[in-house]
């Protein structure tokens, strides 16, 4: 091993990796700590990866079903993308991004960035990922409405069940009810949610026989209400996922993005379509919302898949329209936001090597070929007892589980279903995501048949193994 790497760590093959393990436990705290089982079990500790597959510290190998966190789209173990980083780190690492400074990179990923998404929306705002993305969304919709002499354009509009970041800022926006600590505060006033749109789970729709387009009249229309309630003069702008992730691989009904991108039209609102995890492949395009979903939103967020989890980058797309509003000319006009590290050059770099690999190995292709597949035999889980829906799109897909499929009534919360599934997933060799009562399946882009059938075999044996805890404990 060389000096230099010397100066961090010694050589990686002689970790002591119950040592790792403790001084993770007892230092690193880690995002959606549940500090009760994390005192106790502490963490699963990664240490290699290759293509589809990672490696624990003990030398055990999964299947990575879920892909990093929605992120790592064009594999593991991509040198082309570690040379870019590495080449950019050592001709300049970073330079501040600031009012008039660049760097080669963080210009000419924003002119790609410029030719892939659909529309007018050729100016590019860098963040450090989704959560800052979303935030800057929002700030740059403020200051476009204050900029027409609109300011009381204010007001946000979301969704139940939407995950839209972290920040105090995202973390008020999203309306994942799981993510709405009691110990956490939140904005309050001019954040407003209208209903998820899960047909699936709809009380409502079952209560009144809605059709899945009756459903979605309805959510057109509740939108248009609460604007009409809130006021178009106060209202800046709505935000939705193409496809909800964390709130559950939400696929809204045919034709709700178009017919509430009308509304917005309609009222001066600007729509945001939040593609943290839906750009860059997961859907089989470079951007989902006018390839898949046929419209083309005022601003688009995007991160994750932009650099496949290489390095952390976000960005926020918008329209010329915007950026003509907000930059016409006042001598006292600054945007006064951003980061230190907007556009950083190494991170800008993967970007484009990663966008490079995409192009030049048809990553799109590939998922528009496989999707279908692992849809299908996703969908051969159905005839399992406890499985309620399979739903998704192509590498973005989840499982629902529940106690009766006939009334959709979900396990007792104390089985916890989608953690115990995980939990037997992995000791087999996958890696799956509990989310409640669902799993979650969001791969690296490059998968297999052969790969998809051994993720979906293995997730049968997983779901099996579970429901025969659950005979035995009386809950089957």
């Amino acid at each position: 091993m060389s000096s230099a790497a010397n100066v961090w760590a010694a050589d990686l093959n002689q970790v002591d990796p119950q040592d790792i393990w403790r001084k993770d436990r007892d230092h690193f705290v880690h995002p959606w700590t549940h500090f009760d089982s994390f005192k106790k079990d502490g963490s699963l500790v990664m240490d290699r990866a290759e293509g589809v597959y990672v490696t624990d510290i003990s030398g055990k190998r999964y299947l990575d079903g879920i892909g990093g966190l929605w992120c790592v789209n064009a594999g593991y173990g991509r040198k082309e993308i570690v040379d870019a980083i590495a080449a950019q780190a050592t001709r300049i690492a970073f330079y501040n991004p600031f009012v008039d400074t660049t760097n080669v990179p963080a210009a000419e990923l924003s002119a790609k960035l410029a030719t892939l998404a659909p529309g007018d929306l050729n100016k590019v705002f860098f963040t450090c990922g989704g959560s800052t993305a979303n935030d800057t969304a929002v700030r740059l919709a403020h200051y476009y409405h204050a900029r027409r002499g609109k300011k009381s354009k204010l007001h946000v509009i979301s969704r139940i069940d939407a995950y839209h970041g972290s920040t105090y800022l995202t973390g008020s926006i999203t309306g994942r009810p799981g993510d709405r600590s009691p110990y956490l505060n939140f904005l309050d006033g001019w954040i407003h949610h209208v209903s998820s749109p899960n047909f699936y789970r709809s009380e409502k729709a079952r209560k009144e026989g809605m059709s899945e387009a009756e459903f979605c009249d309805h959510l057109v229309q509740e939108l248009e209400a609460k604007i009409l309630e809130i006021g178009p003069d106060n209202v800046a702008c709505f935000f939705a996922e193409p496809i909800m992730g964390a709130g559950g691989v939400i696929v809204p009904p045919e034709g709700y993005h178009a017919r509430t991108l009308e509304v917005c039209r309609r009222h001066d609102v600007l729509y945001i379509s939040d593609e943290v995890v839906t750009a860059f492949g997961r859907l089989g395009h470079f951007f989902a919302s006018k390839d898949v979903f046929g419209i083309e939103p005022d601003m688009i967020v995007t991160a994750k898949g932009l650099t496949s989890g290489y390095q952390p980058l976000g960005a926020c797309i918008f329209s010329d329209r915007i950026y003509d509003a907000m930059s016409a000319p006042d001598p006292d006009n600054w945007f006064t936001n951003g980061y230190t590290y907007s556009g950083h050059p190494v991170a800008c770099a993967a970007g484009l090597a990663n966008i490079a690999i995409m192009e030049r190995d048809d990553i799109c292709g590939h998922v528009q070929k496989m999707g279908p597949y692992l849809e299908k035999k996703l969908n051969e889980l159905l005839d399992l007892p406890i499985v309620g829906q399979v739903r998704g799109k192509a590498f973005m897909m989840c499982v629902e589980n529940v106690a009766d499929k006939a009334t959709r009534e979900h396990l007792p919360d104390e089985v916890n279903i989608g953690k115990r599934i995980s939990d037997h997933c992995e000791r087999l060799g996958l890696i799956v995501r509990p989310l409640g009562a669902l799993n979650v399946i969001s791969p690296p882009l490059t998968l297999t048949e052969a790969q998809i059938d051994e993720l979906v075999g293995i997730l049968r044996k997983g779901i099996e193994a579970a429901m025969s805890d659950l005979k035995k404990e009386g809950h089957l």
